[in-house]
C-alpha cells in the first residue's frame, strides 16, 4: 500500500484512493476518458501528516480518469409468507462507473474559485438597464349588483 492516500466520497460512500489504484463507484454522468475531480474527506501524506480539517482538504487533489461504464451483479429479492399464499420476486442491477486514480497529492495553496465569464461589459449593461419594469397594478372595481324590479 502506498504512504500517500485520501479518503474520498461518491454516492454517499467512502473509497480509499490511491495513485494508480481503480475504483468501481455508483454511476457517475460523465463520458468514458474524462478527468473529474474527486472530493477528499482524508488525506495521509508521508510520514504521520493526516489532514481532516476543512479549510486544508481544500488543497487536497484527488483527479481520476473514467475508464469505463458497468453493471454490477444481478441480486435477487424474494418476499416469501408462510402459509399465505404470497410470494414476490424481483431483481435488481446497480449502474456503476470504473474509475482510474491518476493523482493524489497535497497542493502548496487553495485553488482560485472560478469568476462568471461575461464576454462583453456592453451586453452586460444594457441588459440590465433594458429590463422591463412590472406595470402598476390597477385598483379592482366593484361590480354592484342590479336592483329587483318590481311589479
Amino acid at each position: 500500500m502506498a504512504d500517500t492516500y485520501a479518503i474520498i466520497e461518491s454516492g454517499g460512500k467512502q473509497y480509499r484512493a490511491e495513485k494508480g489504484a481503480t475504483l468501481l463507484v455508483d454511476r457517475i454522468t460523465a463520458d468514458e476518458g474524462a478527468k473529474v475531480n474527486l472530493r477528499a474527506l482524508m488525506f495521509r501524506g508521508d510520514g504521520d501528516a493526516v489532514v481532516i480539517s476543512g479549510g486544508d482538504l481544500e488543497k487536497v487533489k484527488v483527479e481520476a480518469v473514467v475508464a469505463g461504464h458497468e453493471r454490477g451483479t444481478k441480486i435477487r429479492v424474494f418476499k416469501y409468507r408462510p402459509k399465505k399464499g404470497y410470494r414476490k420476486r424481483a431483481g435488481h442491477r446497480s449502474e456503476l462507473t470504473r474509475l482510474e486514480v491518476t493523482e493524489v497529492k497535497m497542493l502548496t495553496r487553495k485553488p482560485a474559485a472560478k469568476k462568471a465569464q461575461t464576454t462583453d461589459k456592453k451586453t452586460a449593461a444594457n441588459k440590465s438597464t433594458t429590463a422591463k419594469k412590472p406595470a402598476a397594478k390597477k385598483p379592482a372595481t366593484r361590480k354592484t349588483s342590479t336592483a329587483k324590479k318590481e311589479s
